[in-house]
């Protein structure tokens, strides 16, 4: 009685040592990964998240160790463990492309929050980042959530990753107008204004004779903060001054010629 119930005794202490040190072990783990991926800078929510995946994993592992050891077959366990997790990818499956995404994002930062981007098609400032899908502000003040995997999957365009920008407008002039002229008045508009930056220096020059209008093109490079506000202001500017000056801006027009047919 007494030699089978000593096995049975030391297989339980084992198990539980093996359970209750595999739990102790995996929270070590879990805290190592995350203060390691917080020295490196990496996304807190992707460390968090990570961290408690090991953890998981450590936990069950634990589990099955400790079972083994008190003699309960884990084959089948492990079986149903593996054919469950199947099941739940492929059913999640679009909501894992979007977390594969989220931690693409997250690792390789192609914006961060506060920028103006347009990706997965629509354009706004980036409100927050999170592990299936990202949140954007538009210009009206309309919330959108985007899912990750059409962000990635799709042209990313960052207008506030450089420092600069530069401003491409177009004016046109009537043909029976002074081109050097315009372009004077073109030239010092820009160096009246002190958004315009110096380096790099700014083009003023004839750039297409449309059918009719002869188009300047005008590409100063200000701070990108000053984008819109320049933009805005200097094309003001160039109405009211043409207007000063005599200078038309023409519009689309056609001349109809009527000829009358005798019979």
């Amino acid at each position: 009685m007494n030699d089978s119930i000593t096995p049975l005794v030391t297989n339980i202490i084992i198990a539980a040592i093996i359970l209750f040190g595999g739990i102790w072990l995996a929270k070590r783990i879990k805290n190592y990964i995350a203060v390691v991926m917080e020295k490196r800078e990496i996304d807190a929510l992707l460390a968090s998240f990570t961290s408690n995946i090991a953890y998981v994993a450590l936990i069950a592992f634990v589990v099955i160790a400790a079972l083994s050891q008190l003699g309960i077959q884990t084959t089948s366990f492990v079986a149903i463990i593996g054919a469950a997790g199947l099941a739940i990818g492929l059913s999640l499956q679009s909501s894992l492309s979007n977390f594969a995404s989220g931690v693409m994002i997250i690792a390789f930062r192609p914006f961060k929050v506060g920028d103006f981007i347009e990706a997965g098609g629509v354009a706004g400032v980036v409100e927050g980042i999170q592990i299936f899908s990202t949140q954007m502000r538009t210009g009206d003040n309309k919330a959108i959530i985007v899912p990750n995997s059409n962000i990635t999957g799709s042209n990313i365009t960052n207008f506030s990753a450089k420092d600069t920008r530069r401003v491409d407008m177009v004016f046109g002039i009537g043909y029976d107008d002074d081109i050097k002229k315009a372009k004077g008045i073109l030239i010092k508009l820009l160096e009246e204004d002190e958004r315009v930056l110096k380096d790099p220096e700014p083009v003023v020059a004839v750039s297409e004779l449309a059918d009719s209008s002869v188009n300047f093109v005008v590409r100063p490079w200000v701070n990108s903060a000053d984008y819109w506000g320049l933009k805005f202001d200097y094309t003001e500017a160039v109405k009211m001054t043409f207007d000063k000056e005599g200078i038309s801006i023409p519009y689309p027009q056609q001349d109809v010629h009527m000829h009358t047919v005798e019979k």
